[in-house]
């Protein structure tokens, strides 16, 4: 996953969703949950990459810090519950797939 459109439909995917751009600026794609309008992904581009905001159990924050220099405290959200994920070829998708479905998780609640 390198893409926003990549991002995007695998967020969509998970369904109960949709894609929002609350900023009048297109740079910034969130998807949210039907239902409560929560975001679980804030999709971005930023320093020649696609970002992915997303909600962490606080347990595993630090894991995928340590494990990946291309996870790191959120941009832009509180970095007590929030990683970035820079889709740089880094993160192996089927982790940021995981990491995307576990924001999904925590937000639907």
């Amino acid at each position: 996953m390198r893409t926003r459109q990549e991002a995007i439909r695998y967020c969509l995917s998970l369904g109960g969703c949709y894609e929002d751009y609350p900023f009048r600026d297109p740079n910034w794609t969130v998807i949210r949950h039907n239902d409560s309008r929560k975001v679980f992904a804030w999709i971005f581009e930023r320093e020649g990459n696609i970002w992915i905001n997303v909600k962490c159990d606080p347990e595993w924050r630090d894991f995928w810090r340590k494990a990946f220099d291309s996870v790191i405290p959120a941009y832009h959200l509180n970095k007590k519950y929030w990683n970035s994920i820079i889709l740089d070829g880094t993160v192996p998708e089927e982790d940021v797939r995981r990491m995307i479905q576990e924001s999904y998780g925590l937000t639907g609640k």
